[in-house]
């Protein structure tokens, strides 16, 4: 197993957005992350479909979609559509949390569960098999550039052993704080994704970040 990055546009330079992106891939980001706030769930708003219609006219590689709003259900469709790979929700945030995650897949999307810092793991349990990603929040959702939460690392030694428990393939994705001082404490616990986004586009050259977030991991294994 090999560390992905999910590189956050959240925190790119927006006018130089294609640029941006490019230079993380070439760096050897994976994915790229987009955030979906709506103003609700967390109090921030940022992007919807059209910047994921943006981010896919730039590239082809996955887009990881992770969407802080309420009612998630509601943009299932339109993100099909704009090009989303990966459709992740919270489970805090709806109810019926199996039918949506289904017709997440119906979609042609994978589907993803995340979770506040303050939700227990027993809140994806019951659902395991019906997941294709799970998002431990290192952070408590709605802004860019915060501090990684150290009781984070625990969970997501927890989250790796549920996983292992139900024979899951699901990605273990963190999200939140992650910078060259902490992607090796988190892949340590059994993380695989990284939603970086301060990490990669708050360098100069985020191919280079990208590159060293990477390497970080690769000390560690």
């Amino acid at each position: 197993m090999s560390a992905r990055i999910a590189a956050s546009v959240l925190s790119s330079d927006l006018g130089r957005l294609r640029e941006q992106v490019q230079e993380a891939i070439a760096g050897g980001a994976e994915w790229i992350h987009v955030d979906v706030m709506d103003g609700h769930f967390v109090p921030n708003l940022t992007f919807g479909a059209p910047m994921i219609r943006a981010v896919r006219s730039i590239t082809d590689h996955p887009l990881d979609v992770h969407l802080m709003v309420q009612h998630p259900e509601r943009f299932i469709d339109d993100y099909a559509a704009a090009g989303a790979t990966v459709f992740t929700f919270h489970v805090e945030a709806t109810i019926h949390v199996q039918r949506h995650l289904a017709t997440v897949r119906k979609h042609g999307m994978l589907a993803g569960l995340a979770l506040d810092p303050s939700t227990p793991l027993s809140h994806v349990e019951e659902v395991v098999g019906d997941i294709d990603l799970l998002l431990v929040m290192s952070v408590n959702p709605g802004f860019g550039g915060q501090a990684y939460l150290p009781a984070s690392t625990d969970k997501i030694r927890r989250a790796r052993a549920l996983l292992e428990r139900h024979r899951s393939r699901a990605a273990l994705e963190v999200d939140g704080g992650i910078n060259v001082d902490t992607i090796g404490e988190a892949w340590a616990a059994g993380a695989d994704t990284f939603a970086a986004g301060t990490g990669v586009f708050g360098d100069d050259d985020p191919a280079r970040a990208v590159r060293e977030l990477l390497r970080h991991c690769a000390a560690r294994a």
